[in-house]
């Protein structure tokens, strides 16, 4: 068997390696010091290398600072301008209202409190019938006000009592809630509180703040146009009656009669102030908002002085009877409302 020659080293590979092994001391550093994050110790003990090399806790890439406040404006958008079907779902206490409302009109129109021991000089059945009537009156008032406002863009009454029917959550209870319900109780005129709680420069064009400031008469002349319907309906032109649950229909179609007429004063404190507003001057605008609330009580003041309001009820009356409607009596109305005087 022949005998392998021997290999001679090539000379170019030991300069090679002599060149190899004299590395510049910057660059020998930089082979031996780990990079940031690789091989150093982590808040578990191990290194970073070591767990990429396992495949688990794969370190996420970093958030790019360009994209955060895309991110943010996106997280925003479902926040405060976009409308939701929750914002007008009626509250469950308008139904309640309905239904006494509902129950005191029928058991008015069945005189049942006779057949509870009343000898029928004094009954209350009837005032019940008709206050519950009047505050849903003023609730679907309001609710006019707010919803056509929510609907040009004032997001700030979400989920307020105004939007939802709910008046016992009104954000302005004394004007919106307490004074309405006393003005009949005490001088037999029907009026509503200032809408101050409206944002009205979350609603763009004079025109339509205008027209939310009419929605409100324009909700109380329908409904006592539905009610005087109603009344004509049941009873013949030139007829009367003494049925207790058409004198408290007779009465409410009064009430929200004259909320829509008086209303319409350019009075501050009255939406007729508020439809002219757009059209004033910024600093007279102002100063009649900060007196709405005594504009309203001085509007009442006068009709409630006796002679005034004789005139004003015999004023309501010529206008239903203009209107075809001579049969409703709002004597009567009065009279089963407002018990107390008998």
């Amino acid at each position: 068997m022949p005998t392998p020659e021997p290999v001679e080293a090539d000379p170019s590979a030991d300069s090679n390696a002599d060149r190899n092994g004299a590395l510049d001391p910057t660059e020998s550093e930089s082979r031996t010091t780990p990079a940031p994050g690789v091989g150093a110790p982590d808040s578990t003990g191990g290194t970073a290398g070591e767990a990429l090399q396992d495949g688990t806790d794969t370190p996420a890439d970093p958030p790019d600072s360009g994209d955060a406040p895309e991110a943010a404006a996106t997280a925003a958008e479902p926040g405060s301008d976009a409308p939701s079907r929750t914002d007008l779902l009626p509250s469950p206490l308008i139904v309640l209202l309905l239904g006494i409302t509902g129950l005191a009109g029928w058991l008015s129109w069945t005189r049942a409190e006779l057949d509870w021991g009343s000898d029928g000089s004094t009954v209350y059945l009837p005032f019940v019938f008709v206050l519950s009537g009047w505050i849903v009156s003023v609730a679907l008032h309001e609710f006019a006000h707010a919803a056509l406002a929510y609907r040009f863009g004032d997001r700030a009454l979400r989920g307020s009592g105004y939007l939802r029917l709910n008046p016992f959550r009104f954000r302005e209870l004394f004007a919106n809630l307490v004074l309405p319900v006393a003005f009949p109780i005490l001088g037999a005129i029907g009026l509503t509180g200032p809408a101050s709680y409206l944002d009205h420069t979350a609603v763009p064009g004079r025109g339509r703040r205008t027209l939310v400031a009419l929605a409100g008469p324009a909700t109380s002349l329908l409904l006592a146009a539905i009610l005087a319907g109603v009344v004509s309906t049941l009873i013949e032109p030139e007829a009367r009656t003494n049925n207790w649950a058409l004198a408290g229909l007779m009465y409410l179609c009064y009430l929200n009669l004259t909320t829509a007429l008086v209303s319409l004063l350019p009075v501050p404190g009255l939406d007729g102030f508020d439809a002219v507003a757009p059209y004033l001057p910024e600093r007279a605008v102002r100063r009649g908002r900060a007196v709405a609330l005594f504009g309203v009580i001085a509007v009442f003041g006068v009709l409630w002085f006796p002679q005034v309001n004789t005139a004003f009820i015999g004023l309501m009356l010529h206008v239903l009877a203009l209107a075809g409607f001579p049969q409703i009596d709002v004597n009567l109305g009065m009279v089963v409302f407002q018990f107390w005087g008998l």
